[in-house]
């Protein structure tokens, strides 16, 4: 790309300048007291006028609650910080490299045109902002109210205001303008039932919340096929040949979901190269740096070191590796156990006592100790597993974040479903398993979901407009309210994970509540084939409700890196195996009308569909392509560029350092 490309680019984006995208919340000050005591300067004056120099636009209002510092960047600022953090973007020749200002030319812009992705910004704000450090030759002091502290030498000025409890938060800030266009496209579209801007979604959200939504449209979408043949089953008369319906439905399900799942590793591989993401390069971020190979450094001190040293590293790694197994295997089998003899009992002692119960009263009382003792169990697991995992030897955030994942599923599993297994196998009550699964799929408990963050930011907009109207300072008889939108945004809830949010955003949430509902009706399919129809009508709720969850009753979520849907698409994978081994009791069930278990034609029909079964579970899933023709087309392109441009800097490179070694 020519240099006079590149400076264009460069003075296009000098021009840009991002909207107030974070907030910085401290403590209010009464009137006359935020110019410090004496020579003492004000800590919150200091943090602004050091947020200015460093390039942030500042912006300070005084609400109700407390006072917000709202901060801006030119793209120039993010620029330079990016090139400070060693940030690696993609280039137009398909290779991620170390990004610098001066050829911003040649990095791939995002599809809403701009130069850095919501993560990256995000990243840049944080790195600013927690890289104030008192440069000068002694510790500085300053004050806040009546406190004085002093500000020590190299120190993060910003953490220091945090341990003190002067900054009580640093969140993203909702941009107005693209909120409210997102309102109007997503989250308001209800005639359109799964369309979504899933390119906008990534712009404003990140990669992550982007994958989700993207995820729950297609699975939305392709839910229309069995539901449609489920209908089918149940308003047609096929005569002489209703025996074999069932059967065929079975078999078109668990096909349905093997494809599904394929076609959903396509999308998503399609959906990364429209970004300019990398996936195998994001994988291998996720390792940390501990296999980096820039660590490996290759200075004239080190070289024989390295050389000889090899073989060392490699026992060492590999001991690192096997012994990072043995301490997930010993861990998961801690949280089986625990399953087995504490939540098993617990969870058929519940099924039977329901099922034994004959007044709705009492069945009512019974739930509602079932419920809160179960929350309380679960609740227990997931701090019992946040914390095994801090023992295990993961290789960076994410392996953490799906060792969580398999541990607190496995609690779930147990609570879904033990109960519909105690209605299908022990007491074979097909209606009373019927009514269960219509109740866990009704489209009130979407409702019921997000008027949680609603009742929550409500109180705390009360208990704040009531503190501020006891305030000494407040004028008698006017009136209060939130007039700005940060102080709003502000008290409305984080979007975090129910268990283990130190490894979780929200998310955690929203895929746990999807593989539950997908295990449920791919499980019991047979005995309900209407399932699929209350599951579709429940998820064209759910996309429209989740963005408004996101839009409107949560502050914006801290963007987070993920290039797929990680441990839940193996959660999915092993709801398909589970189901095909249920269908297939269920259908001894339903076609054993004495109840009675006999190895007959029929049974054994059903066993070789279960091993047929099996066969198109791991056969059909190779024949669907994981990647599409184009893009194994555009890596190809990609790699072929990235050797005419780099293989003569690399073969010079590989010279010098034969020459070291020798």
């Amino acid at each position: 790309m020519g240099e006079g490309g590149a400076g264009e680019g460069q003075g296009a984006a000098v021009d840009e300048a991002t909207g107030f995208e974070v907030g910085i919340v401290v403590p209010k000050l009464y009137r006359g007291a935020a110019a410090g005591c004496g020579e003492v300067e004000n800590c919150v004056a200091r943090l602004v006028r050091e947020l200015e120099d460093v390039g942030l636009i500042v912006e300070r209002v005084r609400g109700v609650p407390a006072e917000f510092i709202k901060l801006s960047a030119p793209m120039g600022t993010l620029g330079r910080v990016a090139a400070e953090m060693n940030m690696k973007k993609l280039t137009y020749i398909g290779m991620e490299l170390q990004f610098e200002w001066d050829q911003v030319g040649a990095f791939v812009r995002q599809p809403d045109g701009s130069l850095f992705s919501w993560r990256e910004r995000f990243a840049c704000f944080r790195h600013l902002i927690y890289s104030i450090v008192n440069k000068t030759d002694s510790d500085i002091t300053l004050s806040f109210d009546d406190k004085e502290f002093h500000w020590t030498q190299n120190e993060s000025l910003l953490t220091r205001l945090e341990d003190e409890g002067i900054v009580k938060l640093v969140f993203p800030l909702h941009d107005e303008i693209k909120r409210k266009q997102l309102l109007r496209s997503w989250a308001l579209k209800w005639f359109d039932f799964t369309w979504q801007p899933i390119d906008e979604i990534y712009s404003y959200f990140g990669t992550k919340i982007a994958i989700y939504f993207s995820f729950l449209g297609m699975y939305t979408r392709w839910l229309f096929f069995p539901a449609v043949f489920g209908l089918a089953t149940q308003l047609i008369d096929f005569g002489s040949l209703q025996w074999l319906v069932l059967p065929a439905f079975f078999f078109f399900v668990i096909s349905w979901a093997v494809f599904f799942l394929q076609f959903w590793k396509r999308k998503n591989s399609a959906v990364l190269a429209r970004w300019g993401i990398n996936y195998s390069f994001s994988e291998y971020k996720t390792m940390g740096n501990e296999l980096d190979p820039l660590s490996f450094s290759m200075a004239d001190d080190n070289v024989q070191q390295r050389k000889f040293g090899a073989p060392k590293e490699k026992s060492i790694v590999q001991r690192n590796e096997w012994f990072g197994v043995l301490l997930r295997i010993r861990n998961n089998a801690i949280i089986v156990l625990a399953i087995i003899c504490l939540q098993l009992p617990f969870e058929l002692a519940y099924a039977h006592l329901y099922a034994i119960t004959k007044t709705e009263a009492l069945r009512y009382v019974l739930t509602a100790v079932y419920l809160a003792a179960i929350q309380y169990y679960t609740r227990i697991g997931g701090k019992v597993s946040v914390t095994l995992i801090k023992y295990e030897n993961n290789q960076g955030e994410q392996s953490s974040a799906d060792s969580l994942v398999y541990k607190v599923f496995g609690l779930y599993f147990m609570q879904s479903y033990i109960g519909l297994f105690y209605h299908a196998s022990l007491h074979r009550n097909i209606m009373a398993l019927r009514q269960v699964l219509i109740k866990r799929l009704i489209v009130l408990e979407n409702l019921i979901e997000n008027s949680i963050p609603y009742l929550n930011y409500s109180y705390k907009k009360y208990r704040a407009v009531h503190k501020k109207k006891h305030e000494k300072e407040s004028p008698a008889g006017k009136s209060v309210r939130l007039s700005t939108r940060v102080e709003k945004e502000y008290l409305k809830p984080s979007y975090t994970a129910s268990i283990g949010e130190e490894l979780e955003d929200g998310l955690f949430d929203d895929f746990l509540e999807l593989t539950l509902q997908f295990g449920m009706i791919m499980m019991f399919a047979c005995a309900f084939p209407l399932i699929f129809c209350f599951a579709a009508l429940n998820n064209v709720t759910e996309i429209r409700a989740d963005a408004l969850k996101l839009l409107v009753m949560l502050k914006r979520p801290a963007p987070r890196d993920a290039a797929t849907i990680g441990a839940w698409l193996n959660i999915f994978q092993f709801l398909v195996v589970m189901a095909i081994c249920t269908n297939c009791l269920l259908l001894v069930c339903l076609y054993d009308e004495e109840g009675k278990w006999k190895i007959e034609p029929g049974l054994a029909a059903i066993l070789i569909m279960e091993h047929a079964l099996f066969l198109i579970k791991f056969g059909f899933s190779h024949f669907v392509p994981e990647e599409p023709a184009w893009v194994k087309a555009n890596r190809g392109r990609y790699v072929a560029q990235a050797q005419n441009v780099c293989s003569k800097q690399l073969l010079r490179s590989i010279a010098k350092l034969d020459a070291k070694l020798e």
